[in-house]
């Protein structure tokens, strides 16, 4: 999926990088736990952890705003993320609102499954009229090797709530996070072998690279400073990116990607209308994206 780019600058203007176009709005990605989370995890792109407020909980009235003016935009699906979702007192009554609209996706840690809540997410994905995905996050195939980025005993409670979604009649997809430097087809493997000996047979696995954002560059020891400043637009792809028909909002606005929300310059506006436009691709994360053809979207 990767591919050969030309050699990267350290540059971090906007003058001299790529430019992606905006062609239309396919996914809103919602911030609804703000930066709330209840874990600490050591690569955490935006740093989000207990008590952390930067970016505040979406209300419920809230989210309906933004998901009333992303419909006219033409968008086809949302996607709500954090922080934690699931520490949302609201996140429920949020999704029954959203889904007579458009399909939505929820990741998730998945250490907060409570059966309670399985059960009425499974209701829900049940009567709704488009369909209702849960994604959660594990990091490596292993407790061991988990746990050494999202804290002690994450990898088990994980693995049981993607096995209550399974036993509930709902199919997760299990997003890993490429921590261990392995091939990603002998990662999957692993992975495959890891829910199965768990009980789980039906799970969906969707492999993501590392971002040296947030607190992931504190773990790598030192910044990340490459950017497409060496790619002119003649020779920009300007399809391999996701940020060329999303956006993503939560309490301080509407910003370019769910991965940029706390990068200067990720920031596009206040209202969905006036953030359709070119975005300069002057973030490391670009990069990463750019040379795998990733894309934070389910597919």
């Amino acid at each position: 999926m990767s591919q050969v780019l030309p050699a990267f600058t350290a540059s971090r203007t906007t003058a001299d990088v790529p430019r992606q176009p905006f062609a239309h709005l396919d996914e809103l990605w919602i911030q609804v736990a703000g930066t709330l989370c209840n874990l600490s995890c050591t690569h955490c792109f935006v740093s989000c952890g207990p008590g952390d407020a930067r970016h505040a909980l979406m209300t419920r009235a809230e989210v309906a705003a933004r998901v009333a003016e992303a419909l006219p935009l033409g968008v086809r699906e949302c996607y709500f993320t954090g922080g934690e979702p699931f520490l949302h007192p609201d996140l429920l009554d949020i999704l029954e609102d959203t889904l007579p609209h458009t399909p939505c996706t929820v990741l998730t840690n998945g250490t907060l499954f409570t059966a309670a809540r399985v059960a009425a997410l499974a209701e829900l994905g049940e009567r709704s009229r488009y369909s209702l995905e849960i994604r959660v996050s594990l990091d490596a195939p292993t407790a061991p090797e988990h746990d050494a980025f999202r804290g002690a005993g994450s990898f088990e409670r994980a693995l049981a709530g993607v096995r209550a979604l399974t036993d509930a009649g709902l199919v997760p997809i299990v997003t890993v996070t490429e921590t261990t430097g392995e091939d990603p087809l002998v990662l999957r493997r692993r992975v495959v072998a890891a829910l199965e000996a768990a009980g789980v047979r039906r799970a969906r696995i969707k492999l993501l690279p590392l971002f040296a954002l947030g607190r992931e560059v504190g773990r790598r020891g030192a910044p990340f400073a490459a950017s497409l400043a060496g790619l002119g637009q003649d020779a920009f792809d300007a399809t391999r990116l996701q940020c060329g028909h999303c956006r993503a909002v939560t309490s301080r606005g509407v910003f370019v990607c769910p991965l940029l929300v706390d990068e200067p310059g990720g920031r596009m506006g206040a209202r969905l209308d006036e953030t359709l436009k070119p975005f300069a691709l002057a973030h490391s994360a670009c990069v990463t994206c750019y040379a795998t053809g990733m894309s934070c979207a389910n597919g």
